[in-house]
């Protein structure tokens, strides 16, 4: 392993991606026998396979996964750089391959476990045979009541519920592009995503629960109309699908001529049957929009067979995921995780995906686990976000249950070594092996993790690159930044995957810009080669050619010319065992540029004292040194979050900066923030 030393001044260059990293690299960790016999993945010889010297023809062990109308003409086609399209010329259909090709063998299976957040309401599953009804007979209701056909966009504003991935599959049947907004967004951001594909139906749910309150979603579809109207996109068909079926459940009314019960309007269409429309393998399937807390939202637009090959590829290797397995992402649809990793990876495999709607701590903290008891769920994905709040909030409760993982997945940002060992130990009861997942809305699947049956696991590392794919470091200059050097830099990946994105919806020369021009070695050329993809975070290699992530490239903090990642300081914060979440942000400093204020939530029932303050800055000064020594440590009742769980630490530094902190209505907590700037400004 390199030795992580701390980086003179003069050594440390003012480059964003050089970032000195100090921390020390973690044991392996291995699986169980058990775990290597059920593998998918045990042949070692597939990184060879996957080498470079056989790419891109390695991928099409991915497509062969999936049923294909048409062979396609050619595996990668560069000709429009660095739009890249795979498979061309074949012909597919990604809901016949996650629903029709599975009847014949296993109709009676279930595809979909819907858990309503109410644990008084029963448990719905949904067979393949029932998903296949219901997917045929939405896809008649949006080809002739909503008049839809294919190359149409549709914004989907919708909650967590069996009908979201309905919705998303008839839309892939009929070969209209979808567009999934994250049920927790603003009308406003609803808005400038109609606004963004030129979407004139919107399809959305009258309500849903969260933390035990029936909500009304309905109402952010009115509101999310009237805005794209005054940007120029008119909705002239909304689609309102109801939580209790026959029983509207919203306080905003019907707008006649324009919305539609859908509950009401598919009795037309009962027994009907919709002919799968043969897509070209390089036509986009759906947008993903990425939120960011400046610019305009940038669509990005995923084709169908590079895509759903690479979905089902890394699905089945990474997760393991058999027809048999009870699998459950907890993250939301509205994400990329889940529309990989909830909807198309898994039911491309003929799996049982579980789709829960509420909130993972409601009405507490034995919640998860009693819904993983109750499915005897066997695979579970979930986000750092959760995994702390869980372990904030209920360290001890999943031994109270009998439930038993052989696999979880970690995805989302990069995990502390101490919240993973906590996830490993008492959530996988230290039976089930761990994959820390890297990649990004963009790459529409794993870039890195290890291969649970092949490569050992490493608390707080993503772990080599996922087979086929080739990341290399780069400096501000370009140069390679090789293992073991103890320096971060631009994590970029060398070579095309069938995963990532084609374009931004809209936007080539924007797409083109933010992620291949900074590396380009040719911006004429056709040669992949020449087009390096820029992740935008910051990563070092170990030695052993582990991947450490450590956020985005923007999360640096410059303290008189040493470069330290936020991420590094967090988890130290994270080894004091009362700390339940950390965050780190830049305060400046007339002198120094900038110094750390560090932000700390501390686990139920421990009092926040001086001493204890003291105690976690201690413990960063002794794992990176005293040049990271916290302005201030700040114990606050809790962190300002999104409803997805993410800490805005956004927030955090206009407080600690006496910045504006902006609109924070949108957010799940807004309270805390004044309680917070009252501590802290005061």
């Amino acid at each position: 392993m390199a030795k992580n030393k701390t980086v003179d001044q003069k050594n440390v260059g003012g480059s964003e991606s050089s970032i000195a990293v100090h921390w020390q690299e973690e044991k392996y960790l291995y699986a169980s026998p058990g775990f290597i016999g059920q593998a998918n993945l045990t042949d070692e010889t597939i990184f060879e396979r996957f080498s470079l010297d056989n790419f891109p023809d390695y991928f099409t062990e991915y497509a062969d996964l999936l049923t294909w109308y048409k062979g396609w003409d050619t595996v990668l086609d560069t000709s429009d750089a660095p739009c890249w399209k795979w498979f061309k010329g074949g012909l597919i259909n990604a809901s016949y391959n996650c629903i029709d090709r599975h009847l014949k063998d296993n109709k009676n299976k279930t595809a979909i476990h819907y858990v309503p957040e109410p644990e008084n309401e029963k448990i719905e599953h949904i067979t393949y045979q029932e998903l296949y009804v219901r997917v045929n007979e939405f896809t008649a209701l949006l080809r002739d009541s909503a008049g839809l056909k294919r190359g149409d966009r549709v914004t989907i504003h919708m909650p967590m519920s069996a009908e979201l991935p309905i919705t998303m599959l008839a839309c892939a049947r009929l070969g209209v592009i979808h567009s999934v907004v994250f049920g927790g967004f603003s009308a406003s951001a609803c808005a400038d995503r109609i606004i963004d594909s030129n979407s004139r139906v919107l399809i959305t749910m009258d309500s849903y629960y969260r933390s035990g309150t029936l909500l009304n979603h309905k109402k952010s579809a009115d509101e999310a109309v009237e805005i794209a109207k005054k940007g120029g996109q008119t909705v002239d068909t909304v689609l309102v699908w109801e939580r209790y079926p026959g029983k509207y459940s919203s306080e905003t009314p019907i707008v006649k001529g324009r919305d539609c019960i859908v509950n009401e309007e598919l009795t037309k269409y009962y027994g009907v049957r919709v002919e799968p429309e043969k897509m070209l393998a390089e036509d986009p399937l759906f947008l993903m929009y990425t939120s960011g807390t400046t610019g305009k939202p940038k669509g990005c637009q995923h084709g169908t067979g590079g895509y759903l090959s690479y979905v089902a590829g890394t699905a089945k290797y990474i997760q393991d995921i058999h027809p048999e397995d009870v699998y459950w992402c907890m993250a939301d649809i509205g994400w990329i995780t889940g529309h990989s990793y909830i909807v198309y990876g898994p039911l491309s495999l003929g799996a049982s995906t579980v789709i829960y709607e509420g909130v993972p701590t409601y009405p507490d903290a034995g919640r998860s686990w009693r819904i993983a008891q109750e499915l005897d769920v066997n695979i579970f994905h979930t986000a750092p976000t959760a995994i702390r709040a869980l372990r904030k909030i209920g360290p001890d409760e999943p031994a109270k249950y009998n439930y038993n993982f052989k696999h979880m997945t970690t995805v989302g940002e990069p995990i502390e070594p101490e919240v993973w060992k906590w996830y490993h130990k008492v959530v996988g009861k230290g039976k089930a092996v761990v994959v820390d997942t890297w990649w990004q809305t963009e790459t529409g699947g794993f870039l890195c993790s290890t291969v649970p049956a092949l490569q050992p696991m490493k608390p707080g590392s993503a772990g080599p690159a996922v087979p086929g794919i080739h990341p290399v470091i780069y400096d501000e200059d370009g140069n390679d930044i090789p293992a073991g050097a103890g320096k971060a830099g631009n994590i970029c990946i060398s070579n095309p995957w069938p995963g990532g994105f084609q374009t931004i919806w809209g936007d080539r020369d924007r797409f083109v810009t933010n992620y291949y021009t900074r590396y380009c070695k040719d911006p004429n050329s056709k040669d992949w080669r020449d087009w390096p993809y820029l992740t935008g975070d910051a990563a070092m290699q170990a030695e052993d050619g582990y991947y450490r992530i450590l956020g985005r490239i923007d999360d640096v903090i410059n303290v008189s010319g040493h470069r330290l990642g936020t991420k590094e300081l967090e988890s130290a914060a994270l080894t004091v065992g009362e700390v339940a979440e950390a965050a780190v942000v830049p305060v400046a400093h007339e002198i120094k540029g900038k110094e750390p204020d560090l932000y700390v939530a501390l686990k139920p029932g421990i009092a926040a004292t001086e001493e204890l303050a003291k105690k976690i800055s201690d413990a960063i000064c002794n794992k990176i040194g005293k040049i990271a020594k916290p302005r201030k440590v700040w114990l606050v009742p809790d962190m300002p979050k999104t409803r997805s769980g993410k800490i805005m630490r956004r927030v955090l530094a206009a407080i600690s900066n006496k910045g504006d902190v902006g609109n924070v209505m949108t957010l799940a907590n807004p309270e805390i923030v004044d309680a917070i700037k009252r501590q802290v400004q005061k």
